[in-house]
């Protein structure tokens, strides 16, 4: 059994990964914000440390990191799950909600993870798991902030994977469709602060579509949390993991438009080589 560290597992997706580990047998600190929070969330277990962790802050990361290898030797599997959602056409999005959308998504997991990844590295082992989304396979109305920060921590994930794999260090991104968490409630949802005329039925109509999703989303998050233990018990993690079959699909049709593309494009992009 190994030691599993969380971010945002007060609740959501969080919480149902923190609790889905604990049942595995493994050992688990969970972190949030608000500590007292997230501690509510769970009974108490010789196997559970709750820690304060606000993933945009490096501090926070370094400290929430000592705890865990002071209490528990180690940390073998990180989750970075903590996130926050701006929801919003990107000329209505301020460079604010912009700049505190990359802090949590994108930032934060790179701020967790260098705080950690020293005791890996010394361990010569280790998992590093990013919950990013369906966002970060493909751009979406909307969802331009979101997207950038998700694109984002895909391309990060990617690159890392190559640095640290020679120490015994696995990364995995995780995509997910729309699962039934608290994901789109006002706690994790925030809407743009700016208005553009322009786009104003179209923004009242998702905002709508939104709205209407939270709670009818059709993936169940317990299910996840179980998928990625099964995924743990592998030999190796897959780089990445498409979680939901409306996620496998947008994948599947990103193949496709993609082949398209360079099928159509071949002849000129294969013709940019300096003539010798």
């Amino acid at each position: 059994m190994g030691v599993w560290f969380i971010t945002g597992a007060g609740r959501g997706m969080g919480l149902h990964i923190a609790k889905a580990a604990l049942v595995a047998g493994h050992q688990v600190v969970a972190t949030g914000r608000n500590a007292a929070k997230v501690a509510e969330a769970f009974a108490p277990s010789d196997d559970l440390l709750v820690v304060k962790l606000d993933v945009t802050n490096p501090g926070d990361a370094v400290t929430a990191t000592e705890a865990a290898i002071a209490r528990f030797g180690r940390i073998d599997v990180l989750v970075n799950n903590a996130a926050s959602y701006f929801g919003g056409y990107f000329e209505e999005l301020s460079p604010r909600q912009i700049d505190l959308q990359l802090a949590t998504a994108l930032t934060g997991p790179m701020n967790v993870t260098r705080a950690i990844l020293p005791a890996m590295r010394q361990q010569r082992s280790g998992k590093i798991i990013s919950i990013s989304s369906a966002a970060g396979l493909v751009g979406m109305e909307f969802c331009t902030a979101y997207s950038a920060a998700k694109f984002g921590l895909d391309g990060w994930s990617e690159a890392l994977h190559a640095e640290v794999s020679p120490f015994g260090i696995q990364t995995m991104i995780v995509n997910p469709g729309f699962f039934r968490t608290e994901f789109l409630t006002a706690e994790s949802t925030h809407y743009a602060d700016l208005t553009v005329s322009d786009y104003a039925d179209r923004r009242a109509g998702t905002e709508a579509f939104m709205k209407g999703m939270n709670g009818a989303q059709g993936g169940d998050p317990a299910k996840l949390a179980l998928a990625l233990i099964t995924l743990d018990r592998e030999p190796a993690l897959p780089r990445r993991f498409l979680a939901g079959a409306d996620v496998v699909a947008t994948a599947e049709q990103k193949i496709v438009t993609l082949q398209a593309e360079i099928d159509a494009y071949r002849a000129l992009s294969s013709s940019l080589a300096i003539d010798v």
